[in-house]
Formats: structure tokens, C-alpha cells, sequence
């Protein structure tokens, strides 16, 4: 399973909050996975990626392997319940906390910084927390996205409600298919391998 975490609602889609919906709505259409079904708060496809598509465009290793049968899935609810749409929807797959990747916003990492980890706390992002409650654990894989912090007075909840600047929407035109890319490197490679070519060296292992 592969969560994207953001707002409902076409007002929150540029949102800085939205970037795991905006990385999701990539690798759907990278795929041609629509995210055409809603059930258990959450608007998901099923489909197949396959390691022909990602080895023509140099995306991975040359190394066999048979393509992966994947659940992309973005929640219905709003950011703070998320867990309420990934869980039901993981239990009902049979689908365990290891095999859920997760892609959210991340205030305390500069904006355009990518940084994969196999698992961890919430950091405090609400959505994080939901998850982690809902699931019974923190043990699952995520690319957390840096969107820093604002360098204006404003509350927190107001900046990552606002749309990414001209500067930084440009910035994450480049980042958004990296993320993409990182994502099918844990697929069909592992957290492990996924670390070391997509984090910066002094934090692959972090």
C-alpha cells in the first residue's frame, strides 16, 4: 500500500500539507492506476507496477523482478483522522504496517529535502499521529517531505495550509517525480537500498 496524507477538497490540492496526495497522483498516472474507488474514507485504485516500465526509463537497477500489485490510497478524511482511512482499508487487504509506505509534509525539514525512513515516531504531524494510533504502530516505512518553517510571523497550521510559493512550486516540479521514483525503489528493492541512493550519504542510514 502506498498513502499519500493531505486535505479532501480541490481548495487544499496545491496546499503545502497536500504533498503526499500531489506524490500518489503522480505514481497513479505514472501507472495508469486511477484512483477511481472510494470505500473505508479513502479514494484508492488497484493496478500493477511493473519493473519493465521503470528499467525502459532507467529509473532502477537492472536486476529481475516481476511487477508489483500495489493499493494507492488517499484519505478521505481530513489530515488529523487519516489513520481512520488506512487502517480499515489495510486490515480489509490483509496488508501489514511493513508494506504501507507513507508520504507526508515535513515542517522540520528544509523545504525541497528529502529524507526515507523505515519507521519513527509523528514528529508531531497530526497525520502521522492518527496513523500510528490507528495501526497500533510506528513501524512503517515513509518519505517525509520538507516544507520548513514559515520565516514570517504565522502559526504553523496557516503555513502548511498555504499553496507552495512560484520559487518553491518550481523547486518541487523536480521533487515530486524524485519522491515518485523512491517510492518504486522501496517496491521492488527495499527501505534499505531506497535509503542509500535517495537520502542524502551522511543520513542514509538516519
Amino acid at each position: 500500500m502506498i498513502v499519500g496524507l493531505g486535505n479532501p477538497g480541490p481548495q487544499y490540492a496545491r496546499n503545502r500539507h497536500n504533498v503526499g496526495f500531489q506524490v500518489v497522483d503522480l505514481l497513479a498516472r505514472r501507472h495508469g492506476i486511477p484512483l477511481s474507488r472510494a470505500k473505508f474514507n479513502a479514494l484508492f485504485g488497484v493496478g500493477t507496477i511493473n519493473h519493465s516500465q521503470l528499467l525502459e526509463s532507467r529509473r532502477l537497477p537492472k536486476e529481475s523482478a516481476a511487477g508489483q500489485r500495489v493499493l494507492i490510497v488517499r484519505p478521505l478524511t481530513f489530515m488529523n483522522l487519516s489513520g481512520r482511512a488506512v487502517a480499515p482499508i489495510a486490515r480489509f487487504h490483509r496488508i501489514e504496517p511493513l508494506d504501507i509506505f507513507v508520504v507526508y509534509d515535513e515542517l522540520d525539514l528544509p523545504s525541497g529535502k528529502l529524507r526515507l525512513r523505515p519507521f519513527g515516531g509523528s514528529g508531531g504531524h497530526n497525520g502521522m499521529k492518527s496513523l500510528i494510533q490507528q495501526l497500533g504502530t510506528d513501524q512503517f516505512p515513509r518519505a517525509r517531505v520538507g516544507i520548513g518553517r514559515p520565516h514570517t510571523p504565522m502559526s504553523s497550521a496557516d503555513y502548511v495550509l498555504q499553496n507552495f510559493s512560484v520559487e518553491e512550486e518550481t523547486e518541487f516540479e523536480t521533487l515530486r517525480p524524485r519522491i515518485a521514483d523512491a517510492v518504486e525503489s522501496w517496491l521492488f528493492y527495499g527501505i534499505d537500498l531506497a535509503m542509500n541512493r535517495f537520502n542524502p550519504a551522511a543520513e542514509a542510514t538516519d
